[in-house]
């Protein structure tokens, strides 16, 4: 898909073509905004399976599933087994772990390592434990992990929780506590693993250190300002250039973890029912859960936030979940009875929206039915507010089987008891959460460049275009395996490293654009429809010749279409 996802990939394929694992790059250009946990494990999975979208999204999968196991190790080591087990289904059936794991962020692997950390971290305290020394060394190797995955909030949000934790607790500064976290050979650890990356990124990406606390256009001040200041301090007060994100409302924020962790966020109320105090293994694990949600949700009331930035608190939230489900108790009935109502109504809607759109046409692909919101796309979920009644009607499947799954759900979770009424929701979101897949194989051609990329293959040879910033037509590049060139496209990600002394010319505009299209050279160009009047203003009509047009978005040559018999390489 485009943005994100063939962006991540194309960076991995990068570093395993250049062997350089420490700089990434996008078309030539510096990248230095991210950590690079995430590209190094598509990269590993690139060596392995070889490059494929498919093995680009193998390392999130895996986490998920980890992650899931790892919720049901964790509660049945701290509650019981049921508890565990519930958990764990909770985690593994929300709307929120499915949703957020379709994107190619690494958000699911920080939660895993924190999840790790925050276990391991009760393990190396608690006085029945014989190894405290090995669990410390895996709360050091953990938070090292997270810092290598999404930077300094890998190591804050697991020391942050702990620190309250122990305060709570009034251990902190007990002496015990620290000769059984075993600070100094941890520190070790971590330095050992996360400090070699942010040594090298800084020496190869000079100056090294600018503490410089404003950030502006066209002035390349290294990685370690950009990483450490602008990405973390900077973004952080909502100061950082380029403003290429946007942030969710703090009341929204907050309130879509209903939606996230439905169905089982209707079990909410049943957590305040439960025991916090350390009196136990249990209470000691419940009260580090409340101190994991608090202090990461309280982080992001005070910073810029996406839709996904809360799911480090998701398993959190599931244990407590799967404990109070265990533990049954007067909540736990009149929490699955009003699953089964808002199931009921959304079996409503989904069979209305159905027999609305039956009748309606659906030619050719989804974009053609969909509004455009483009200040909303630097939002994760975006794209959704372009849906429009008649763009249903390209959904009939997915809808039919949504309202199959809250049909389902509805009837087990009010005519069910106990445990029978968790597995008829939990059975309605595994149906539901294939119909979202079969969805968003509909919205495929919309978020994807890859029919273009594909007609780009067949063609005879000649140097591409895109008509945008980079992420817009990202899967071109991937699919192609090619280099090129940008119009107009020296914004937001790409334009703090376009400043690097070492960073390729790859951006041009009008003028070279008409320049290069006039030229005997064969050329390419991907654009958005809703662009080309300009381009046929800039070049004339008669130069544009139509390759392919698929979601939204067509290629052109500047010279006539010949398909070719083969793909080519570029």
């Amino acid at each position: 898909m485009d943005d994100v996802d063939s962006v991540q990939a194309q960076i991995a394929r990068n570093m395993l073509r250049s062997g350089d694992w420490v700089t990434a790059r996008l078309d030539g250009v510096p990248y230095l905004e991210k950590a690079p946990g995430k590209y190094w494990m598509t990269a590993v999975s690139f060596m392995i399976f070889g490059v494929h979208d498919w093995a680009a999204r193998i390392p999130v999968a895996l986490s998920a599933i980890l992650l899931c196991w790892l919720v049901v190790r964790f509660g049945a080591w701290a509650f019981s087994l049921r508890a565990g087990f519930y958990g764990g289904l909770s985690l593994a059936t929300c709307v929120g772990l499915f949703l957020f794991t379709r994107i190619l962020i690494p958000d699911v692997v920080l939660t895993l390592a924190m999840t790790l950390a925050m276990w391991a971290f009760l393990r190396a305290l608690d006085d029945r434990e014989p190894h405290p020394r090995r669990w410390a060394w895996v709360v050091a190797a953990s938070l090292a992990a997270g810092v290598l995955l999404k930077g300094l909030i890998g190591i804050l949000f697991p020391a942050g929780a702990a620190f309250f934790y122990l305060l709570f607790t009034r251990r902190l500064f007990a002496r015990r506590t620290w000769q059984r976290l075993h600070p100094f050979s941890g520190l070790l650890i971590f330095l050992l693993i996360a400090a070699p990356w942010h040594a090298l990124a800084t020496l190869r990406n000079p100056p090294y250190f600018d503490f410089t606390m404003h950030s502006e256009p066209g002035k390349y001040r290294g990685f370690f300002w950009f990483y450490f200041i602008n990405e973390h301090v900077l973004r952080f007060l909502n100061l950082r250039y380029p403003r290429d994100y946007n942030t969710v409302p703090r009341l929204y924020f907050w309130l879509f973890h209903l939606l996230w962790l439905f169905p089982w966020s209707v079990q909410l109320p049943a957590l305040g029912r439960l025991s916090y105090r350390p009196a136990d293994r249990a209470g000691r694990a419940r009260l580090l859960a409340l101190c994991w949600i608090g202090f990461v949700l309280v982080f992001f009331s005070f910073s810029t936030t996406q839709e996904y930035y809360s799911m480090p608190i998701y398993p959190a939230v599931a244990l407590l979940a799967g404990c109070a489900m265990a533990a049954g108790g007067r909540w736990i009935p009149v929490g699955t009875k009003i699953a089964a109502a808002v199931a009921a109504v959304a079996a409503l809607v989904s069979g209305a929206l159905l027999v609305r759109v039956w009748n309606l046409p659906a030619p050719g692909d989804i974009s053609a039915a969909l509004s455009q919101n483009p200040d909303l796309y630097t939002l994760s979920l975006g794209h959704a507010a372009d849906l429009t009644l008649n763009s249903l009607a390209y959904l009939r499947v997915p809808l039919g089987w949504a309202a199959l799954a809250f049909l389902v759900g509805a009837l087990g979770a009010w005519r069910l008891r106990g445990k029978r009424a968790i597995f008829a929701l939990a059975l309605m979101m595994v149906i539901f959460l294939q119909a979202a897949r079969l969805a968003l194989v509909v919205f495929d051609p919309y978020l994807s460049s890859r029919p273009l990329a594909e007609a780009l293959q067949r063609a005879p040879r000649g140097r591409l275009i895109l008509g945008d910033q980079y992420y817009t037509f990202s899967s071109v590049v991937f699919y192609t395996n090619s280099d090129a060139l940008l119009w107009n496209g020296r914004v937001n990600n790409l334009e703090y490293g376009s400043y690097a002394p070492n960073a390729p010319r790859v951006f041009i505009g009008d003028a070279e654009l008409g320049r290069l299209w006039r030229s005997p050279a064969t050329y390419y160009l991907v654009l958005e429809d809703k662009v080309v009047p300009r381009i046929e203003a800039l070049v004339g009509g008669a130069s544009l010749h139509l390759v392919r047009s698929s979601g939204g978005k067509s290629l052109f040559s500047n010279r006539e279409p010949v398909v070719a018999a083969r793909a080519r390489r570029f």
